[in-house]
Order: C-alpha cells, then structure tokens, then sequence
C-alpha cells in the first residue's frame, strides 16, 4: 500500500518530468547567460511581486503604475530569450498553482 509520502515522491518525479518543468528550466539557463537580461527579468519580477502584494493589501494603484509594468513587459517581450522565459515561467507556475489547489482541496487549508 503506498502512503502520501510515497505520492509526493511520485509527484516530485512527475514534475521534474513535466513539460512546464522542462521549457522552463530551459529557458531560464538560456537567461542566464545574459546578466543584462537576468537583471531585467529580476527588475520586472521584483516590480511585479510588489504590486501583488500592493493589490492584496487593497492599494489602489491606479492606471499610471499598471501602464508602467505593461510598458516593462512589452519591452521584454521583444527579446526572444525573455519572452521564452517568461512564457515558460506562467506556464510552470499555472501547473504548480493547480497542484497547489488540487492538494489544498483535499487538507482545507
């Protein structure tokens, strides 16, 4: 009989094998040789993090702030690496999100 333990081996497995794990550890190596681009992409995700945290502590941030990321995204979409990058990372992170609510469902937390 297996036990959760066992599962959460299994699903470390099936992640590490994922599609979603693969493009984007892929392109976050093809990132890394850049340091230009690897500041821009921390700059933007630090940038965005904020506003998250800004959002859900109920800050109105008005159009101008909301202008200035879409500005800041639109820019590094048109470098291929990045765009890949950032493509990549939804991708990972919409999967492990959807795990994270299959999982939450089950110990109601």
């Amino acid at each position: 009989m297996s036990t959760p333990y066992d599962k959460v081996r299994e699903l470390k497995m099936a992640i590490k094998e994922s599609q979603e794990y693969i493009n984007y550890m892929a392109a976050k190596e093809r990132a890394s040789q850049s340091p230009e681009l690897v500041a821009s992409l921390n700059d933007y995700q630090e940038k965005q993090f904020d506003l998250q945290k800004r959002t859900i502590m109920g800050e109105d941030l008005g159009g101008e702030v909301m202008q200035q990321m879409q500005n800041l995204y639109q820019i590094l979409a048109r470098d291929p690496v990045a765009a890949a990058y950032l493509q990549a990372q939804v991708r990972y992170t919409m999967m492990v999100n959807e795990i994270y609510t299959q999982i939450s469902e089950v110990v109601k937390v």
